[in-house]
């Protein structure tokens, strides 16, 4: 027989990673510095998404076996009347209760069973006496002793049961050849859910848009058409696109960040991964005593300088780092106590922005590596930042609140409090004038500067919402004549998009079949991409709401981002790979 062991190690880690991969980062964090994760030999690259959850409901069906089990070895063909709980599981007297009551409810199918075979014999046997009478009476008679057998069908029954067969089959036939579906109405909007063709069937009944399927082979991304990138030791949580250039920066749960050389004179047309030669390593290292060692935390956040001449990174390990285009460690920053969740340039390139499990944010001098301010306003960890103009950012956090800070100020300017759970991120539009939410409460809310309630309270996913994104449309931005629109993407597995102005949802994508952590539009405003937990990629049409390209890898996706030109998407992904599409192709 296989020994099987378990150690504190691999439940921990299991734990840690469940914890990760809901959106609970911080409660992760903490977990994995008491229970020593990074001191562990087990490669988090090689263990697959949702291991926790696979080996417990494995348990669950183990435990299942075990009750379908008698003693003496006989399985009972039947089913529960309720499903077991994973808490129900583990309670003795909840198990053997439902042994029992399987038993019983066998022990009664059987009894009914043999009641009706008997049923049955009587039946048949009341038959053959019926038939042997008719033919002594025929004899009697002196007529012909076959027996015609007929089968004693109503006829209008019979003529029910016809039509409905032929309704049926009409039914069946009509949505096999079309594959049409009404769509919902979400707040009192048309819903164009995605397809791979979505047309306006008007029907006698309705006028909604309806989806109808084609051919998903038609716009899959084939694997020896995307470049995958292999250095990585584990997840990686993020990557950006240099804004000038085509390099691809990269952060990971191994300490590392990593920028990918992906220029056309560089990258040949093959899909094999890059060499040593196409990667710098940015090594996350501490100091102890004399000596530089790997920190070997996550890194968790990146973003580039305006003229891409600088790469800013943070990490678990409290410090913040800035690292030139060739892999030179510029400066490193540190005053936070504690993990950074969240790091952004500002416009000019001459501040960063910071915040922490430490509950403050901080405005760093990019030049001289010293903190501008600190603002300790959050009573609770702050999740993500993002400047509205080059002196003056938001912040939120896990206390459901959100604050609008300037540099010189020792107050907030403003402070938004209408989330009934914790905030995960916030985006300001590109005219600085409306600010974006998104919460566990599983909703999205837009602010304004001139109101202390929020413009737009939007209800319409199920779970929690993990990330939005403003076009790059409207004044401030690439494309001033195209409409706003925002995108929101949740663990409900969909992304949907809404009108800014009207506070609309205008399209439902719902491709994906795990949580979506991650969106991003092209530079153009056109396309949308989106990645999800079940490793696929999707590229959408931002007006049709059409599913115009699909890629799927070989771990969850936790980040995509596009270049400046708008023709490659860069995705990162749990397995430590990090995957570029190139739209051209």
């Amino acid at each position: 027989m296989l020994n099987m062991s378990i150690t504190s190690d691999e439940v921990n880690f299991l734990v840690y990673r469940y914890l990760e991969e809901s959106g609970f980062h911080h409660s992760a964090f903490v977990f994995g510095l008491e229970s020593h994760i990074s001191q562990s030999n087990i490669n988090g690259g090689l263990v697959p998404s949702a291991a926790l959850i696979s080996i417990i409901q494995k348990g669950l069906q183990y435990v299942e076996a075990e009750i379908s089990i008698n003693e003496d070895g006989m399985i009972f063909e039947g089913r529960f009347s309720e499903s077991l709980s994973l808490v129900d599981a583990v309670m003795p007297d909840v198990v053997l209760a439902r042994q029992q009551q399987l038993k019983e409810k066998m022990a009664a199918q059987k009894l009914q069973q043999e009641q009706e075979k008997a049923r049955a014999q009587q039946q048949k046997n009341a038959e053959e006496t019926k038939n042997t009478n008719n033919v002594d009476m025929a004899l009697q008679d002196g007529g012909d002793a076959s027996v015609s057998t007929t089968t004693n069908i109503p006829l209008q029954s019979s003529v029910n049961n016809t039509d409905a067969i032929m309704t049926s089959t009409v039914v069946t036939a009509a949505t096999s050849t079309t594959s049409i579906k009404q769509e919902p109405q979400v707040n009192g909007e048309s819903n164009s859910t995605n397809g791979l063709a979505i047309n306006e069937v008007n029907s006698i009944h309705n006028t909604e848009p309806m989806e109808v399927e084609t051919n998903f082979n038609d716009i899959k991304i084939s694997v020896n058409k995307a470049t995958v990138l292999r250095g990585h030791d584990s997840e990686v949580f993020i990557c950006a696109w240099n804004p000038t250039c085509d390099l691809l920066a990269s952060g990971s749960g191994d300490s590392t960040a990593r920028i990918w050389n992906l220029k056309e004179d560089i990258v040949t047309s093959s899909s094999t991964a890059s060499s040593s030669a196409q990667q710098l390593v940015l090594r996350h290292c501490i100091k102890e005593g004399n000596q530089e060692v790997p920190s070997n935390k996550d890194v968790t956040s990146l973003d580039w300088n305006c003229n891409g001449t600088l790469l800013a990174t943070g990490s678990y390990d409290g410090y913040a780092r800035i690292w030139a285009t060739d892999g030179h460690l510029a400066n490193l920053l540190g005053q936070h106590k504690g993990p950074i969740f969240a790091l952004k340039w500002n416009k000019m390139g001459n501040y960063i922005l910071s915040a922490g499990v430490d509950k403050t944010t901080i405005i760093w001098d990019a030049q001289s590596g010293e903190s501008k301010q600190q603002f300790p306003f959050h009573q609770a960890p702050a999740l993500d930042v993002d400047w509205q103009n080059n002196n003056c950012f938001a912040s939120c956090s896990t206390d459901m609140s959100i604050h609008v800070c300037r540099l010189g100020c020792d107050k907030p300017v403003k402070t938004f409090k209408g989330h009934s759970n914790e905030v995960n991120a916030i985006k300001w539009d590109p005219s600085g004038k409306l600010l974006a939410s998104c919460s566990d409460d599983m909703t999205l809310k837009v602010w304004s500067m001139k109101s202390d309630n929020f413009v737009h309270d939007l209800r319409a996913h199920n779970k929690e919402i993990y990330t939005i994104k403003w076009s790059p449309a409207g004044p401030g931005s690439q494309n001033p004549n195209q409409n706003l629109l925002l995108a929101s993407a949740s663990f409900d597995s969909t992304v949907r998009l809404w009108e800014s102005e009207r506070g609309v949802c205008l399209h439902t994508l719902t491709r994906h079949q795990e949580p979506v952590y991650s969106v991003a539009f092209s530079p153009d405003g056109r396309l949308l991409a989106s990645g999800s937990f079940d490793k696929c990629v999707h590229i959408w049409n931002t007006q049709s709401g059409q599913l115009v390209r699909s890629y799927e890898g070989t771990g969850g996706i936790f980040e995509v981002c596009w270049n400046a030109a708008g023709t490659k998407v860069g995705a990162s992904a749990s397995d430590g790979t990090v995957c570029v599409l190139d739209l051209r192709k």
